[in-house]
């Protein structure tokens, strides 16, 4: 290179703040909607929020825009969406600006389909009627039956159903590899939950974020004693029964490494990570008055619980006493559960209609937000 070049400052960009998350379950993505909640706050934009008493967009139903509050008079003016939907481009650009930026998280289906067992063990009939993890993999179609596919979508292939397609549907090479094509026109970043904090670094340099704007503190996860251990068997089980979403899986893992390696390599990656680890333990510090997430039983401010599902023990924080206003505010945001935090963007952005009922007390309202 010559030393013109290497003299020349990098080009600055601006923050992209038209972004479409595509929500998938039991991905780490309710610590993205978080993120996502935060930014719209911090750069005063208009969140695509459920309409009326909905807490998702219309899930499982395939997405349609006046799922959207506000759609018809607002039209095709939103920033940001993030809530649960199953996705249907051609209903979600109806909402989104024409240069939105789509992207999506992946997981693993072994460790996924656990999670799910667990989170959704009373309201999947597949679930509910086997003993556990194992014996439910050990034989699927005793338990899932197609007649009950609308209920038991978590049961099966649940990422192949959340970007819009037929989790049921063979597993065949060419179907296959159309629809990864189809994901990879949608959507121009897909992230990998196992390398959560890599995935962060490279979201934020792809939109041109801040690290404070991808700093999170984990949300909606649950307590240890409540996973189930998977047998080997059940592992290489999960691989053929939910083949769909490893394949999927595998190749989006492939090409997050690779576009990682292209836009900002491994060296950069490293010490980003590092960067946004030790922010998290200095917010940590400032924030949280244990340095972890407790159970259900041991948060004290109610308003802070979060949603409480299946046999899992969903986790949450308490903030330390005594921060001020403005710290407060910001360590709240941090670790407000995500019915509590759309309910709250809900009447702000909606004053006029009927409050969303999430059953929990709301930490603050707008007269006290101004």
């Amino acid at each position: 290179k010559s030393h013109k070049e290497l003299l020349l400052p990098p080009t600055p960009c601006r923050a992209q703040t038209n972004v479409m998350f595509l929500k998938t379950h039991k991905t780490a993505s309710s610590t993205i909607l978080n993120i996502m909640f935060r930014f719209a706050e911090r750069y005063n934009l208009t969140v695509a929020l459920p309409a009326d008493q909905l807490f998702h967009l219309g899930y499982p139903k395939t997405f349609m825009a006046h799922f959207v509050e506000e759609f018809e008079a607002i039209g095709q003016n939103y920033n940001i969406m993030c809530n649960h939907l199953r996705f249907n481009p051609s209903e979600v650009q109806k909402v989104m600006a024409a240069n939105t930026f789509y992207f999506s998280i992946l997981r693993n289906p072994i460790p996924l389909l656990e999670s799910a067992y667990v989170y959704y063990k009373n309201s999947v009939p597949a679930f509910r009627i086997s003993k556990d993890v194992n014996e439910y993999l050990a034989s699927p179609l005793k338990y899932y039956h197609r007649a009950n596919y609308r209920q038991n979508i978590y049961a099966r292939n649940i990422m192949w159903f959340d970007f819009g397609y037929d989790n049921n549907a063979e597993d065949d090479e060419e179907y296959i590899q159309e629809v990864v094509k189809e994901i990879e026109q949608n959507f121009q970043l897909i992230l990998i939950a196992e390398y959560f904090d890599e995935s962060m670094i490279l979201l934020k340099h792809t939109l041109c974020w801040d690290l404070d704007d991808v700093v999170y503190f984990k949300l909606n996860s649950r307590s240890q004693d409540t996973v189930q251990t998977l047998t080997p068997e059940s592992e290489e089980r999960i691989k053929t029964w939910c083949s769909l979403d490893w394949k999927l899986y595998l190749h989006f893992n492939q090409s997050f490494w690779r576009r990682i390696e292209e836009s900002i390599g491994f060296e950069v990656l490293g010490k980003e990570v590092n960067r946004l680890r030790a922010r998290q333990k200095e917010l940590m510090k400032i924030c949280l008055s244990q340095q972890e997430a407790v159970g259900k039983g041991h948060i004290k401010n109610k308003a802070l619980l979060p949603f409480q599902s299946g046999a899992a023990n969903i986790l949450g924080y308490n903030l330390n006493q005594g921060l001020d206003d403005r710290t407060l505010r910001a360590c709240q945001r941090m670790v407000l559960p995500e019915l509590q935090y759309m309910s709250y963007l809900y009447s702000v952005q909606h004053p006029h209609k009927k409050r969303k009922n999430s059953g929990f007390p709301l930490l603050w309202t707008n007269s006290q937000d101004k």
